[in-house]
């Protein structure tokens, strides 16, 4: 799959923030026929960074969402500055 269709947004809520912050992860909303595997494919090409680790899950809206842990050697913060969630 194509990187820019496999995810669909950034996820910004508070708890997306707070993940950021404590856990090094970033939440997207994806395409849901992704699989875990093209998700941090995705997220490897689109951001030049190393995925440690991905959760997936669907909402009750129907939504699926990632939640992508990085490699400690990358800062999650300095990810979703870039892509102006911040």
């Amino acid at each position: 799959m194509d990187p820019y269709k496999v995810i669909v947004k950034p996820v910004v809520t508070e708890k997306a923030v707070s993940l950021i912050e404590r856990e090094n992860k970033l939440t997207f909303v994806v395409d849901k026929r992704a699989t875990k595997g093209d998700i941090k494919r995705a997220v490897e090409a689109m951001f030049d960074v190393k995925v440690e680790k991905v959760n997936t899950l669907i909402t009750m809206k129907g939504e699926k969402r990632a939640y992508v842990k990085l490699k400690p050697e990358y800062n999650a913060s300095e990810i979703a500055a870039r892509i102006g969630l911040f």
